[in-house]
Parts: structure tokens; C-alpha cells; sequence
């Protein structure tokens, strides 16, 4: 019997977020049929990878493989490039939150922001009679 030759590709992980399996996409374009324009398509591969070793924004090679489960037939090759990406969360914010109309803006305010601005007419009849 002969060898079956597996697919081979090369992409980006995206996502980590399930055991042992990683997302990888990769970018490939396409010629529009009538506009001849190149357009940039995206393919996803759910990846597995038992060692849990590939991380977000890693270039790996990945290579077609029998079908692990419903969605995941492709496995984890080697990792080609590590690529940091800077974590973000979330800041808290110290104080109440007071929302001011910006002058030449208009003076409607929604009715879910009005408990929070606090609106002093009592200053600005001053000036006018001054």
C-alpha cells in the first residue's frame, strides 16, 4: 500500500482557549471572478495539540491528520516563530463617573445618564442677571 501524502500548512493561532486544541488561521487570497480583484480569505484549522505548547500570535506548522473529533483533524507540527502579545485587562476606575455635555453639543440628555449628571442651574442664572 502507498504512503498518503498529508497536507502540510503554515499559519497564525488565534485562539488557545480549549484543552489541547488551538485555532490557527491562515490568510490566503483569491482573484474575484468578474472584478479581478485580489480578495484576502481567511480558513480556520482546529489543531491539536496535546503538549499545549503553541500560544496566541505563534507561527506553526500543522499537518492534516485522521479525525480527532467532529471539527478537529489537523495536528501540531512545530512551533516556527513565538510572538508576544501584550495581555489587556480591565482598569477600575476609582470615584462616580459624571457625564458632561461638551460645549456646541446638543443639550439633550438620555434618560439612562440622568441619574449620573448633575446639572447646577442655579450658577448660570447668576451670570445672566450679572
Amino acid at each position: 500500500m502507498a504512503k498518503v501524502m498529508r497536507k502540510v500548512r503554515v499559519g497564525s493561532v488565534v485562539s488557545t482557549r480549549m484543552d489541547k486544541t488551538a485555532v490557527v488561521e491562515l490568510v490566503w487570497k483569491q482573484r474575484h471572478r468578474i472584478y479581478r480583484k485580489q480578495m484576502r480569505r481567511v480558513t480556520r484549522f482546529y489543531v491539536h495539540d496535546p503538549n499545549q505548547q503553541c500560544r496566541i500570535g505563534d507561527t506553526v506548522r500543522i499537518q492534516e491528520t485522521r479525525p480527532i473529533s467532529r471539527t478537529k483533524h489537523w495536528r501540531l507540527l512545530e512551533v516556527l516563530a513565538r510572538r508576544e502579545v501584550a495581555e489587556v485587562r480591565a482598569i477600575e476606575l476609582e470615584g462616580d463617573a459624571v457625564i458632561e455635555p461638551i460645549a456646541g453639543e446638543s443639550d439633550y440628555i438620555s434618560p439612562d445618564a440622568m441619574d449620573v449628571v448633575a446639572v447646577d442651574d442655579t450658577d448660570a442664572d447668576d451670570d445672566e442677571d450679572a
